[in-house]
């Protein structure tokens, strides 16, 4: 095995002074990063290069950066994961250990599955790559009301965790959604996931049935209503059953394209990227990954 790891030296920091010993006595070379974008550009050095393993050590930000790295080679290399993060939604979906050096144990033994991903094109900028989820929906029009706890962890899915009590004049995006090749569509939305993982925020369930290897896009969008419906999916979701819910609709699709009014802002893997008109992409298979011992692609009957 060839491998690099590529560290962002603030995350998970306990555990880090053990794994640097352990990657030294495997051999793996070591890099660390220092602002955003570093990641992005060792991932790129590394996919040049003759790496068959990248390993991404952090959170759903660093392995958002390395995967956009990895994906500017045509034939990129293995993507390992050390979660370090304070998520690790994508650990999650792929059941990955939460114990750093028993995800270590990983990198040249566990089984590697060719994952899709998510292309991202906005009107706005050049094309990014996601491999968790995407989320849009309300973030300026809330931002008074929310905790920064609740703004980090969930962004413009926050109001949903407890704000929607304290937002009496909360109001809708008029919003477009074409599914595939189909006509746009009109809708009344608060807030649109687009995923390819399962979790979002830390374990939140926000496209429970989603499979990585299918080559479709889970997109759920949640659609205007009282306060008290709301409050209804709110709970349904931290119970991973708000699919069911009347305001709430789930379809699994190649692409996506939504524009909104007032401009809908989206994360991609948690990172802040647009508001503009954008369309999301399934690239079906596009990235061998390390996945843990328990992963199934198809998600287990609740």
């Amino acid at each position: 095995m060839n491998a690099c790891a590529i560290l962002n030296p603030t995350a998970g920091s306990a555990q880090q002074q053990a794994l640097h010993a352990a990657m030294e006595e495997l051999a793996i070379d070591q890099w660390m990063t220092e602002e955003p974008g570093d990641a992005t550009d060792r991932a790129a050095e590394a996919a040049a290069a003759d790496y068959d393993r990248v390993i991404a050590m952090g959170g759903d930000g660093t392995i958002h950066e390395v995967v956009n790295g990895l994906m500017t080679v045509d034939a990129p290399p293995t993507l390992a994961i050390i979660p370090l993060g304070t998520g690790n939604d994508l650990a999650r979906t792929l059941a990955l250990p939460r114990d750093p050096l028993e995800a270590l144990a990983l990198v040249a033994e566990g089984e590697t599955r060719a994952l899709d991903l998510i292309r991202v094109q906005p009107t706005d900028g050049a094309t990014r790559y996601g491999i968790n989820a995407a989320a849009g929906g309300f973030s300026g029009q809330v931002d008074e009301e929310l905790t920064p706890e609740m703004k980090r962890r969930w962004g413009p899915l926050a109001f949903l965790l407890g704000a929607v009590s304290a937002l009496p004049d909360i109001e809708a995006y008029a919003t477009r959604i074409a599914f595939n090749d189909e006509a746009p569509t009109a809708v009344d939305a608060f807030n649109i996931v687009v995923a390819n993982g399962r979790t979002a925020g830390g374990g939140k369930p926000v496209a429970p049935v989603a499979n990585p290897e299918d080559g479709l896009l889970d997109v759920v969008t949640i659609e205007e209503g009282t306060l008290a419906a709301l409050s209804q999916v709110a709970a349904q979701l931290v119970a991973g059953t708000y699919l069911d819910h009347p305001l709430v609709t789930h379809r699994r699709v190649r692409s996506v394209r939504v524009e909104a009014s007032p401009g809908m802002w989206f994360n991609v893997d948690g990172e802040l990227l647009t508001n503009e008109p954008v369309t999301f992409e399934a690239v079906p298979q596009a990235l061998p990954v390390v996945v843990g011992p328990a992963y199934q692609a198809t998600p287990p009957a609740p």
